[in-house]
């Protein structure tokens, strides 16, 4: 996965979590793991850990996997992040048969951009669950043209780093090539006056695609709502948000 540095440079991981101190996909994601009685889940690229310790805190047995270390550093720090079992790498490190869920939030859906690398992950995933086991992730609607707001006039925000100072975000040099859009997303901290860049690329699948790439590889598809709140897939949603059952 090349790009990326917000998920690698440690200066762009300590301010990670300043994007979203509420996280509205959470309880999406706490109340199906309810639901679903799932003794255990595991989050596949969990990132700096906030929902697997949210779902740990809620009782659940949790395996956060992710291939980025300075993420997981962040993530065993956190309050409860000792009731969780981190693994450095990606969906190929987990064993067989041993979770009733998986989750994959903050698009990492569209991170794995590559198609081959995507049906490996699902494969890999599917292995991992235990028959009847659900896999439940986003990735955004393509149809809603979400990219159109990446430019600088219309992303450009102010995060609070406390000791860190001021931040100032923004998207930049955003292009689209068919289903993959590449965007530059520049930091810039007021206190040194330092920019640092992340460039990435994003694979917007549309949902007939991403039901066919869940098929084959022997998930059924249960669910596919248009937002966190379970709303219906109709113009202008924001997201395809899939809850599929392993097969």
């Amino acid at each position: 996965m090349a790009g990326f540095e917000e998920f690698t440079d440690p200066r762009l991981v300590a301010v990670y979590d300043l994007w979203d101190p509420v996280r509205t996909d959470t309880p999406f994601y706490v109340d199906l793991a309810t639901e679903l009685a799932a003794s255990s889940v595991v989050d596949v690229g969990c990132g700096t850990g906030y929902l697997a310790c949210e779902l740990a805190r809620h009782g659940h047995r949790v395996t956060g996997v992710d291939p980025s270390r300075p993420m997981l550093d962040v993530a065993r720090r956190r309050p409860n992040g000792n009731l969780v079992r981190w693994i450095d790498g990606d969906a190929s490190r987990l064993g067989d048969d041993e979770y009733d869920l998986a989750v994959m939030t903050g698009h990492v859906a569209q991170i794995i951009a590559d198609d081959e690398d995507w049906r490996l992950t699902l494969a890999a995933i599917r292995r991992a669950l235990r028959p009847g086991g659900r896999l439940a992730f986003e990735s955004r609607d393509p149809a809603a043209r979400g990219w159109e707001a990446w430019t600088p006039e219309t992303s450009r925000r102010v995060l609070d780093g406390g000791e860190l100072g001021t931040i100032e975000v923004w998207s930049q040099s955003t292009v689209v090539r068919g289903e993959r859009v590449s965007s530059d997303l520049h930091y810039r901290f007021a206190s040194s006056g330092e920019v640092l860049i992340s460039h990435g690329e994003f694979r917007f699948r549309p949902r007939a695609d991403l039901t066919r790439s869940l098929t084959e590889v022997g998930f059924s598809v249960q669910h596919v709502f248009g937002d966190h709140q379970r709303g219906p897939v109709k113009d202008g949603s924001p997201e395809l948000v899939f809850v599929a059952a392993r097969e």
